[in-house]
């Protein structure tokens, strides 16, 4: 069970960043031109600037997480937490039509034109797609996700034996192998069915 909680976390936390990067390549926003231009397409990175690199750590986050220690993973959830809330706060304004200071800079490089009332002549209006809504609901799964590595941490089982010091492999030496322990034993070179050790 708590072998599967540290999966379920590690899991969840770059499914998140791996989401947030994805749409961050994604149309979020429809704009439509009062001045019968084209309709421009605004995508995650333009309309939320903190979202790639926000994402690029919640992987980063996750990848540590599968390797940090007992200390390390109530960082790492807390960290996580934040970034979840962060992303959040981020994300809401913009699930509706988005505001005009989100869209403003592909707006400006489309036309040239700068300044909030300069915009509202050319701006008819803004549709958004689903992508903010899955973003939403990623940034989520990540704060649950945050928050039962902050419950469960403690209690998840050690890495394998090469993360461990000379003295807990020692101590740990006497009893059967598991999957990893054995696989560890035959990088080595040694048959770990070998009854004569």
């Amino acid at each position: 069970m708590l072998r599967r909680a540290r999966m379920t976390g590690v899991l969840a936390f770059l499914l998140a960043g791996a989401v947030g990067i994805i749409s961050s390549t994604q149309v979020w926003a429809t704009v439509q031109r009062a001045d019968a231009g084209e309709s421009l397409s605004v995508t995650g990175a333009v309309i939320y600037p903190l979202l790639a690199p926000l994402s690029l750590a919640v992987l980063a986050l996750g990848a540590a997480l599968s390797i940090a220690g007992p200390v390390l993973r109530h960082v790492i959830a807390v960290l996580g937490l934040g970034a979840s809330v962060a992303l959040i706060l981020g994300t809401v304004p913009l699930v509706g039509a988005a505001p005009l200071s989100a869209i403003a800079p592909a707006v400006t490089e489309a036309t040239g034109l700068g300044g909030e009332a300069s915009l509202r002549e050319v701006v008819a209006a803004v549709t958004a797609t689903a992508w903010p809504v899955i973003a939403m609901l990623c940034w989520v799964v990540l704060g649950l996700a945050a928050g039962f590595v902050l419950i469960t941490a403690r209690r998840w089982p050690a890495g394998g034996r090469r993360y461990r010091s000379a003295s807990e492999a020692a101590h740990h030496g006497t009893g059967p192998l598991d999957a990893v322990d054995s696989w560890d034993e035959l990088s080595h070179g040694t048959d770990p069915t070998d009854s004569a050790r």
